[in-house]
């Protein structure tokens, strides 16, 4: 399943053509599925400009995120007054009482509400795109929808999937639901470890194994489940680096009855919707970053402006000026991914899973260097709480906050490791299919490339990447990457689908960025003969591949740096501008990307991979235990993994329901009030 923008399945995924993550990795790079409609793309429909303006309005003047905060909770009032807005559901169409509005619409709130505080956009994202919305919109029964989605306009919903002993590998899941026939239901038993929004949520979509049987063959299926049901207990309220007021939980279900017309789909199919959330939630965290680099340009311009040393300003510090330009060419970039994927998606008729991880992966990497860089330029300053810099008479910039909020979009959605190792998979997967349908390929990658330091290697020259034939990245002057013009088809400049011609590029501001486009198709096809290299030296299931994880990891990374660099110069051309600035910073990131490419590339032929196995080998192997002597462990004994039984709670639940101002204590409990589940 992939993620789609038409709120209700109507082209099958099959009919809609493979994204620009597909084609650039299979050396057949066009910009074309990237470019939207004409106009302004940062300007949204009227409707849509009046609910954000209404919701910028509502972040300024009702939500004090110093307070969120400090009391690592959002109020109720703020809740609410989400409610009010129509927050809650901003792309559930119109018929179920949602606003109906795009998910373009949709990331420009996340974008607001994660700068206000990121408590407030990890929880209207968590119930719209991995919560109850989307999975019902893409799999439920036109009934379900009628019964549950109106309540999502007002109710809270939550994703229940992980467990203790669960990462990215949901296959581990031990939660159960058994089929009653007696009842035509399911009983529901397990314990769901992180469930963001859980402790507040009103209904869950819980994943639990059903085993084979008079029912079916089972498997991993989803289901709708009441939060305040018998058997529904919320344990605990975790705590974690970042993010304070997420309302993250354990949620214990022991023999909850669920009715089978809460089933969402068919048995088994419980997998294909995590992934089919997943992949919606994904397009969610770049918009967050893209968010965070914004603010971290408008910081890094006023505190690099405003600071004085040495008798001048610190942007005027070469060290300095470098940290800035990154900050705000890498935020231009992820700006662009987002505008550019949430467009293509909302046209409906692209593939757009690759795409979406490959834009998660790189937001939250560089989000999290935006972070680091900025609060290294602001010194003591960037270590300093808000908080504590307001005590002392100044300006509270909440940096350190950024870079405890920002770390987890790493782990979140799939780790970067994982993502990488999934998108590797699938772009291996790609490869076979498209060498079942010819004879050679369009660019053959080094037979050996990534097994081992040391391996023989095919060198050549820059010219020959033009060519698009095997070479040491090595041997290439990085400084001269992508220099090299190749032959360009009649009418187009190469490879890029942009017409060409005697004056294509005269007195344009945005000339420059043929060349960085010309670069992403050389390196499309270099890219794309290492994976076709390694998808005809592995076996079918995947054999052989183990021990080149960070070498397929590599690829994707360069891949990732070329959809970035494609986004930005199409977004460019796409802004204008009389000034010419939005092609400057394509500009800028483009070179800075190449930077990281040449490096990446370099180190597919030379690394210390195989050694890092052997010595991670002898870790484990408690070889160098004489290393770890010397120093105290703080860490409080316990199973690394709790085991996670199954069985009646011990406590009170700890759940949480919102209760609108003036609502009387004896109808609702309060926000401080915890309510009992009889087992």
């Amino acid at each position: 399943m992939t993620a789609r923008e038409t709120p209700e399945p109507g082209t099958p995924a099959g009919a809609r053509r493979p994204g620009f993550a597909t084609a650039l990795f299979l050396g057949r790079p066009e910009t074309d599925p990237l470019t939207g409609p004409a106009g302004d793309p940062r300007r949204p429909q009227p409707a849509e400009e009046r609910f954000l303006a209404r919701l910028r309005d509502f972040c300024e003047k009702e939500v004090d995120s110093a307070a969120i905060e400090r009391a690592d909770r959002i109020p109720d009032e703020v809740v609410e007054g989400l409610k009010d807005l129509g927050a809650l559901a901003i792309r559930l169409p119109r018929r179920y009482g949602g606003l109906g509005l795009s998910t373009h619409c949709y990331l420009r709130a996340l974008m607001l509400t994660s700068t206000t505080h990121p408590a407030l956009s990890e929880l209207l994202a968590a119930h719209q795109a991995i919560g109850l919305i989307q999975p019902l919109l893409l799999f439920g029964t036109d009934e379900q929808k009628r019964a549950f989605l109106p309540r999502c306009v007002r109710e809270i919903s939550a994703f229940a999937l992980t467990e203790a002993d669960i990462g990215n590998d949901p296959f581990r899941m031990h939660t159960t639901a058994v089929y009653d026939p007696a009842s035509d239901s399911y009983v529901l038993d397990g314990v769901k470890t992180w469930t963001t929004n859980g402790v507040v949520a009103d209904l869950l979509v819980v994943m639990a194994v059903v085993p084979a049987g008079e029912s079916g063959d089972g498997g991993m299926t989803a289901f709708v489940v009441e939060a305040d049901a018998p058997g529904v207990t919320v344990e605990r309220r975790n705590s974690f680096l970042g993010l304070r007021g997420l309302e993250n939980g354990c949620v214990r279900l022991h023999r909850v009855v669920v009715p089978a017309g809460h089933r969402i789909g068919a048995e088994g199919e419980g997998l294909a919707i995590a992934l089919a959330a997943q992949d919606t939630g994904r397009l969610s965290l770049p918009a967050v970053s893209a968010a965070a680099a914004k603010w971290s340009v408008r910081i890094a311009r006023q505190w690099s402006a405003a600071r004085v040393q040495f008798g001048r300003p610190l942007a005027r510090h070469d060290a300095v000026a470098g940290k800035v330009s990154f900050i705000t060419a890498t935020a231009f970039a992820l700006e662009a991914l987002v505008e550019v994927i949430a467009r293509r998606a909302a046209a409906g008729d692209t593939d757009t899973r690759l795409d979406a991880e490959l834009a998660k992966l790189f937001a939250s990497e560089q989000a999290w260097v935006i972070a680091d860089e900025l609060v290294q330029l602001r010194g003591g300053r960037g270590y300093e709480t808000a908080e504590s810099a307001v005590a002392r008479g100044e300006r509270g910039v909440p940096v350190e906050q950024l870079l405890r909020d920002v770390r987890v979009g790493r782990i979140f959605d799939g780790s970067s490791e994982a993502l990488r190792a999934f998108l590797a998979h699938d772009l291996i997967e790609a490869h076979r299919a498209a060498a079942r349908g010819r004879d050679t390929g369009p660019w053959q990658g080094t037979a050996d490339a990534g097994k081992s330091p040391g391996a023989e290697e095919t060198v050549g020259t820059a010219d020959s990447v033009a060519a698009g034939e095997a070479v040491d990245p090595a041997a290439v002057d990085p400084a001269a990457v992508g220099k090299v013009p190749r032959p360009a088809a009649a009418g187009e400049a190469a490879g890029t689908g942009i017409p060409a011609g005697p004056d294509a590029s005269a007195g344009r501001h945005d000339a420059g960025l043929d060349d960085h486009l010309e670069f992403v198709a050389r390196t499309s096809r270099r890219i794309a003969g290492e994976l076709a290299a390694v998808a005809a030296d592995s076996g079918p299931e995947g054999e052989g591949l183990d021990g080149r994880q960070r070498f397929l990891g590599r690829i994707v990374d360069v891949g990732a740096e070329l959809y970035a660099m494609s986004a930005s110069c199409v977004y460019a051309r796409a802004l204008g501008g009389a000034d010419g600035s939005p092609a400057e910073l394509a500009d800028a990131f483009c070179r800075q990307a190449r930077l990281r490419v040449a490096e990446s590339l370099a180190r597919l032929g030379e690394n210390t991979d195989a050694a890092d196995r052997a010595v991670t080998g002898h870790v484990l192997d408690g070889r160098y235990t004489w290393l770890e002597e010397g120093v105290v462990d703080v860490s409080v004994d316990g199973p690394w993994i709790a085991a996670q039984r199954p069985g009646p709670a011990t406590g009170p639940s700890l759940r949480r329901v919102i209760r609108p101002a003036g609502t009387p204590k004896t109808a609702r409990p309060s926000s401080d009030e915890t309510t009992r589940r009889t087992p």
